[in-house]
């Protein structure tokens, strides 16, 4: 029976999207790959407020062709192990 490893496709995923961030910042001043270099902005901001205790929490994620590409291939990469 295989043992799960959930844990290890969370940081295969990870890595592929810091990589690929990574490489869409180097290339960000090269004019033609612009497509490949801008960032789609996902933001979440949910608040609460009862009274008694208040709370704001912002999450903001940006996401770039490059950043998406390296978490396809990190999944690759995580199948073939």
């Amino acid at each position: 029976m295989k043992k799960s490893r959930h844990w290890l496709l969370v940081l295969f995923l990870l890595l592929g999207l810091v990589g690929g961030s990574l490489i869409s910042h180097l290339l960000e001043d090269v004019r033609e790959l612009s497509f490949l270099t801008k960032a789609l902005p996902v933001s979440w901001n949910p608040a609460a407020d009862l009274g008694f205790l208040a709370f704001e929490f912002q999450l903001r994620l940006e996401f770039t062709l490059l950043s998406l590409i390296g978490a396809m291939i990190a999944v690759w990469l995580y199948r073939k192990t």
